[in-house]
């Protein structure tokens, strides 16, 4: 009986063994797609290849990622459980300080970019809780993982791995080092490596890109990425709206409608009612949500799908637009207060 005790034991501990060898393994550079990929990064953006070879060795497979992945919130939750995590009043309050706390540099960055301080702190907010959160995988792990072991979206996070490891080279950076989300998003504002090399900012004048550690360079980068994207600085985002009486056809449903198919005056003729102070010829979607109390409208505007061009997610966008507000009227609230 004692035998076969420990042999069960033995049984165990090697299932166990070989279950944890499979959560998180190094990656094959013998593997034929991984060959396919080295191949090509000295052929054509000249890598030294037993450098390349020495790195992704490093690099780890997780399966933790590729379940993470799997299910992201966008689209697992309804809205009213999705603003939960965001719009609360702790980061709200956290939102109050940070504004505070870099009032000099924000102003700067939005009289240079015509990008409010609300998008910025918004953003900030929304992806990292003002930089308290910004991922536990390393980056290179979490590319790899993807590239190599997600079919599903191989193609995009095989060019997200070039473009990190080419932006390694160009930064100085050890590319085993950077930290960031199991999707590879980088430092406080959650840049893909492509958006980096695209979109990053010396904001500082000190000939570096920090958006890890340099809050003018993150806040400097998101305005550029804004702008780069068509951002209009005098323009609304979005408006609640209601169906009218008029309405006619079964209510929208919630879905993620990320194009603007219409304009203020084609919506408003269908029976949705809003406000908004710009021009009719103004393009403009009805969005529809899943809320806490049940189904809410609102009308996106052209600033609102700039939004959506960070994030691919309308509730996304509404995150972040609601919760830059909520700590804009917090701050004005008490700017007023104090003048009084």
């Amino acid at each position: 009986m004692k035998s076969i005790r420990l042999a069960l034991v033995a049984v165990t501990l090697a299932l166990y063994s070989h279950a944890h060898a499979a959560e998180t393994a190094p990656v094959d550079v013998n593997q034929d797609n991984v060959a396919v990929f080295i191949d090509e990064m000295v052929k054509e953006y000249a890598f030294d290849r037993a450098h390349l070879i020495e790195t992704l060795e490093k690099a780890r497979i997780k399966q933790s990622i590729i379940k993470q992945i799997s299910k992201p919130a966008e689209r697992t939750l309804t809205w009213g459980k999705y603003r939960k995590i965001f719009i609360t009043k702790e980061r709200i309050n956290a939102g109050v300080t940070f504004w505070k706390e870099n009032k000099e540099m924000l102003e700067r960055i939005m009289l240079e970019t015509g990008v409010s301080i609300e998008i910025l702190v918004g953003i900030i907010g929304v992806e990292t809780y003002f930089g308290r959160i910004t991922g536990k995988d390393r980056v290179i792990d979490a590319l790899a993982t993807l590239a190599f072991e997600y079919p599903p979206r191989s193609k995009f996070f095989r060019k997200e791995l070039m473009q990190f490891l080419i932006l390694a080279r160009e930064e100085e950076l050890d590319p085993t080092v950077p930290m960031g989300s199991y999707a590879g998003a980088m430092g406080r504002p959650q840049f893909m490596p492509s958006s980096f090399r695209a979109y990053a900012v010396d904001s500082t004048g000190d000939g570096k890109r920090d958006i890890w550690g340099n809050w003018a360079d993150v806040s400097g980068s998101i305005a550029n990425y804004f702008l780069a994207h068509k951002w209009r600085s005098t323009e609304e985002v979005v408006a609640q709206a209601t169906l009218s009486s008029s309405w006619s056809g079964d209510v929208p449903k919630p879905r993620n409608t990320l194009k603007v198919s219409g304009t203020i005056e084609s919506i408003s003729k269908k029976g949705v009612l809003f406000a908004t102070n710009l021009h009719t010829d103004s393009k403009g979607e009805l969005l529809t949500y899943e809320g806490e109390h049940g189904i809410e409208h609102w009308v996106g505007f052209h600033n609102f799908f700039v939004i959506t061009k960070y994030n691919r997610s309308v509730m996304y966008a509404l995150a972040v637009h609601q919760l830059g507000q909520q700590i804009s009227s917090k701050v004005n609230a008490k700017t007023d207060a104090n003048a009084s």
